[in-house]
């Protein structure tokens, strides 16, 4: 029996009344997919802006990992702009070049800082050849843990040689591990300067960093000036202990037996101009002899009339001192 009109036209209405609640679901389904996605987009675009603001846009590609940030994690890197400097290009290629010459029997090439010595890997066999000292550490790993066990390895051993000499601890396993280059270039200009090596860092070198933050929801974004190199003077000898200041230190009885020692050397050569030394303090004071004695060493003749053979006022003692401490820089001494 055929259903009458007005039932099939219920049910039909039924049947497209489902299909249409069914395709609405779908549809908003997607809309709070699309919505979640935009929100997702969106934010991190507002991270994105908030790092570029002070910069030019096409300076740095920003990565995304860059701008997730945890609720009051705060994340650092160095302004595009100071990348390009001339003495922050200088440095970074004359410790490159200082590494891969240190390395150089262990043929290994370092290409950049950041993806070649964040393992740890590079810093190990540059620290092992600078102190001759073996490291207990596995030779290679490539887990996230292992590498992180060297650098603690590695870096602990650093600490220890370094904090004693006054170098503040700019770095650390996660900084490393992040290829932080601020880090890593703190590491290595201390490195360099401990060990005096034979490299001249470009001096005075600064970079302006950008801090990011992540407070209530917001990412906020400040630069900062971080000196990477001051003076070669002040980085070799402002922490510097010299072997007197060790013996001072452990055997201030032997010190006798080495003034002895140096005013044989010192007369050995001054004796050439009929000249004797029995007491260094007084009589090195005024500057003479060291001028003399630097001319002797050096096999030249000072010019009288370029120092005072017999100062009498403070000024011209000073000026004597002076001229030895160039005629020892002159003669490949860094100055005292």
């Amino acid at each position: 029996m055929a259903a009458s009109p007005a039932r099939s036209a219920s049910v039909h209405q039924a049947a497209r009344g489902k299909k249409d609640e069914s395709f609405l679901g779908k549809l908003g389904g997607t809309l709070v997919r699309k919505k979640k996605i935009k929100e997702l987009s969106d934010l991190q675009e507002e991270g994105k802006n908030a790092i570029n603001a002070p910069m030019s846009p096409t300076s740095r590609e920003v990565h995304p990992e860059d701008t997730m940030l945890e609720e009051n994690e705060e994340r650092t890197m160095i302004d595009p702009s100071s990348k390009e400097e001339a003495k922050f290009k200088e440095l970074v290629k004359v410790l490159i070049d200082w590494i891969n010459d240190v390395l150089v029997e262990e043929r290994i090439i370092v290409k950049t800082l950041e993806d070649d010595l964040y393992d740890g890997q590079v810093l190990q066999k540059l620290l092992e050849k600078l102190s001759n000292h073996k490291l207990n550490v596995a030779e290679v790993t490539q887990s996230e843990i292992g590498q992180k066990q060297k650098l603690h390895t590695v870096l602990e051993y650093v600490n220890t040689l370094l904090r004693p000499q006054g170098w503040a601890i700019k770095w650390s396993v996660d900084l490393i591990h992040g290829k932080n280059m601020v880090a890593i270039l703190h590491l290595l200009v201390a490195l360099a300067m401990h060990f005096r090596s034979r490299v001249r860092l470009p001096e005075h070198v600064s970079v302006q960093v950008l801090v990011v933050r992540k407070r209530e929801g917001m990412l906020h974004t400040s630069h900062i000036t971080e000196e990477l190199t001051s003076t070669t003077e002040l980085m070799m000898g402002r922490f510097e202990r010299d072997a007197f200041d060790t013996l001072f230190d452990h055997a201030p009885d032997k010190l006798s037996v080495v003034k002895k020692s140096l005013i044989t050397f010192v007369n050995k050569h001054l004796n050439k101009l009929n000249l004797e030394v029995t007491e260094l303090e007084t009589q090195f004071a005024d500057g003479v002899y060291l001028v003399l004695l630097m001319g002797l060493l050096e096999n030249y003749f000072v010019p009288l009339h370029n120092f005072y053979l017999t100062p009498e006022s403070f000024d011209q003692k000073v000026h004597n001192v002076s001229l030895a401490f160039e005629l020892m820089q002159d003669g490949g001494l860094k100055k005292p």
